[in-house]
């Protein structure tokens, strides 16, 4: 079975999307030529050619501007926006056109867009390279949001949203890109549909939820509390909107505490309405409160404070350590 890379599934997926469907289009800054910032649309230009691969001047607006268009006439394209943070001149057109056209238009026109975004932090990147807008996004009526946590789930997710009507943002992990899995994206296998979770190690003592690259963080962190004898489950949500309530809340259920752990600052970040749907679903059974784990209420810093502002190993471990010695007065 081989060994593959995010970065490799991701040019797998659009490659057997493109191969399955001459509607698909991939374009953006430097993604024909260069093959992309992070080479994930590498050699498809040379495959398909420059009609359906192709670069576009460096303006974000005019890029989902041309997307929306091209959907309203049966295209699926799929637009890259080099880094997170580039995307915010095009929020206009992702909110006011992209989002609303199929309620505007009473549901005549779909909008199949897969936006693909290279998202958060953890390659020490200048400002503007490591946003998380999970919570900007998610919280416009309309869109899909997901976020894939490895290879496997990278194919299989950038599969799925590029086959929806409606318009995804794909929000891509950049440290997560060189990191290997084996598995065979020819192989059948369960895919599960979307807006669902995924839980990615079974525990007992309490549940911590993330998505992106916090998952493998979580995971770490499991670890290494598994060898003081606390088992800890990990759920990567996987799809931001719409959210797994029912996992969420079976998972939690079955723990009784919940750690949310995220990159993005605290204030109005998705945790916040991770915790709400824990709260309404598991009130009952909760027997501490929801403790969230994020970035800070600051701008995402530059590479060289990042380290202090992610949610590191400590600091999840301290607060599953307060969900646990938490006692009612």
């Amino acid at each position: 079975m081989p060994e593959l890379s995010l970065q490799k599934a991701l040019n797998l997926a659009l490659q057997h999307a493109c191969e399955d469907d001459d509607r698909v289009l991939i374009f953006g800054e430097d993604v024909g030529t260069l093959g992309g910032v992070f080479r994930v649309t590498d050699g498809l230009r040379a495959k398909f050619g420059e009609d359906r691969v192709f670069d576009t001047p460096l303006a974000e607006s005019a890029i989902m501007g041309m997307a929306v268009g091209l959907a309203m006439h049966g295209w699926r394209p799929v637009p890259e926006i080099q880094f997170d943070g580039f995307s915010y001149p095009a929020v206009d057109q992702i909110v006011n056109q992209m989002a609303r056209m199929h309620y505007r238009s009473r549901g005549v026109l779909n909008m199949p867009i897969t936006l693909r975004l290279p998202s958060f932090g953890g390659i020490r990147a200048p400002e503007h390279h490591s946003e998380s807008l999970e919570a900007l996004f998610a919280h416009v009526p309309g869109l899909k949001v997901v976020s894939p946590s490895t290879p496997s789930e990278g194919y299989h997710l950038l599969r799925q949203a590029i086959a929806d009507p409606d318009p995804v943002i794909f929000l891509e992990p950049k440290p997560r890109y060189w990191q290997r899995e084996s598995f065979d994206p020819t192989e059948p296998v369960e895919v599960l549909p979307p807006g669902t979770s995924r839980v990615v190690r079974e525990g007992k003592h309490a549940t911590l939820v993330a998505w992106g690259a916090m998952v493998a963080r979580c995971k770490q962190v499991a670890e290494l509390a598994a060898e003081d004898g606390v088992e800890l489950e990990v759920l990567d949500l996987r799809w931001l909107k719409p959210i797994d309530t029912d996992g969420l809340a079976a998972s939690v259920a079955k723990t009784r505490r919940a750690v949310v752990v995220h990159e993005a600052p605290l204030t109005a970040g998705l945790g916040g309405e991770v915790s709400a749907l824990v709260t309404e679903r598991c009130f009952g059974d909760l027997r501490a409160p929801v403790q969230r784990v994020t970035g800070y209420d600051v701008p995402v810093p530059s590479g060289e404070l990042e380290d202090q502002y992610l949610p590191s190993v400590d600091r999840i471990l301290t607060a599953v350590q307060t969900t646990l010695e938490y006692r009612r007065g």
